[in-house]
């Protein structure tokens, strides 16, 4: 798999690399990206054959929001059959592996998992990447993680976990920041096996019984600011973890948009002074994961397919962001003046900064300055 395949034409400085479940994990949990959300009930598998979705680089098959109880085992026998599927069309030569993105599933409760998990074949887990896990809190996180290291033991295969942290315990300010510390106890403890730590928005919005409109970004609404920062603050330390963001709700799905009329620079000006830049639903999508890259977070959840390049593009690093990271990498130690000669790269303070964007750049690419992100995503698939 590669991100960007949607616009085969695009230039960039240095081409996104080629990864899969294999991949090696420190570079693998920056490629994501954008990660949509499926119902388990729903048979994508003719989808992923025909390679019709060619922005899709992360999928999760779910079992628990986006999936009513009564049609959880139906769920479950799907993506048996999806994975099984998928693995034999590749090991036939049928579907090329590069055309098949990073599976996985997002189940219920802990209960749920395990049921799925003794159904699981050594065929199925060669296709499958991981399992997310919901209300992922100190209490229940041993056991998750304890499981799916028993599934790895089992398969010899690797299965990673990506816990999302939603839960009313971080949300509570009197109750979070201890629940924070215990996960992260699990955390450390299943490093390896953690490929992402995700966040639900929705879910703190709703403990406070709050939405945020189009025309705003999650960071404007307080209380869910401060659960995100304090996510930050505990996983997000030293790139211990990579985190990514929550879910932008409002989607608009014309049949072409008129990429056409898109400015070629300025790109952040247009979004920040709230200048129309495509529409009001993706304009606040754009705004939103600009605030992402700005706080640490890297790729997100996305509910609708016209998300995903939009996200996927703006993972991509500038030029002079990757130099400049390649410049501190590559030096010892003080104070240098940046590559573009506008700006201190201080070695040191500088490093974690730079190891994540050399990453990004690694997963989705360098382009050639901000006006390219715009023709990065302005294409009609």
């Amino acid at each position: 798999m590669r991100h960007h395949l949607y616009n085969p034409d695009f230039h960039f400085e240095v081409e996104p690399e080629h990864f899969n479940k294999y991949t090696e994990r420190e570079l693998l949990q920056y490629c994501l990206g954008a990660t949509m959300y499926m119902p388990g009930f729903k048979d994508f598998t003719p989808k992923i054959l025909e390679h019709s979705m060619p922005g899709l680089t992360t999928m999760v098959l779910c079992f628990e929001d986006a999936c009513p109880e009564d049609k959880v085992s139906e769920a479950m026998e799907n993506v048996h059959h999806l994975l099984s599927t998928v693995t034999e069309a590749v090991e036939s030569g049928k579907l090329n592996p590069d055309f098949v993105p990073l599976i996985f599933v997002r189940v219920r409760n802990l209960e749920q998992f395990k049921v799925f998990g003794e159904a699981l074949t050594k065929n199925e887990v060669k296709s499958l990447c991981g399992v997310n896990f919901p209300k992922f809190n100190a209490e229940n996180g041993y056991e998750y993680f304890a499981y799916l290291k028993d599934l790895n033991e089992r398969f010899g295969e690797v299965l990673y976990g990506m816990p999302i942290i939603e839960d009313p315990e971080v949300a509570y300010k009197e109750t979070r920041m201890s629940e924070l510390l215990g996960i992260r106890k699990i955390l450390d403890k299943y490093h390896e096996l953690v490929l992402q730590v995700r966040v639900g928005g929705t879910d703190f919005s709703s403990v406070f019984g709050v939405r945020r409109g189009v025309d705003y970004s999650l960071y404007d609404v307080m209380t869910v600011r401060e659960c995100l920062s304090d996510i930050i603050n505990v996983c997000g330390r030293n790139n211990d973890y990579v985190i990514s963001g929550p879910v932008w709700e409002y989607f608009r799905a014309p049949k072409e948009l008129m990429f056409e009329k898109l400015p070629t620079h300025d790109f952040e000006d247009y979004l920040i002074r709230r200048k129309p830049l495509v529409n009001n639903e993706i304009d606040g999508l754009l705004r939103e994961v600009i605030l992402d890259k700005a706080n640490g977070f890297i790729g997100r959840t996305v509910i609708h397919p016209t998300h995903i390049k939009f996200v996927n593009a703006l993972m991509a690093v500038t030029k002079e962001e990757y130099d400049d990271a390649c410049q501190i990498l590559g030096t010892d130690g003080g104070v240098v003046k940046g590559v573009g000669g506008n700006k201190m790269n201080e070695i040191k303070p500088h490093t974690n900064w730079a190891i994540n964007v050399y990453n990004r750049a690694r997963a989705f690419g360098v382009i050639k300055n901000e006006g390219a992100y715009t023709q990065l995503f302005a294409v009609n698939e």
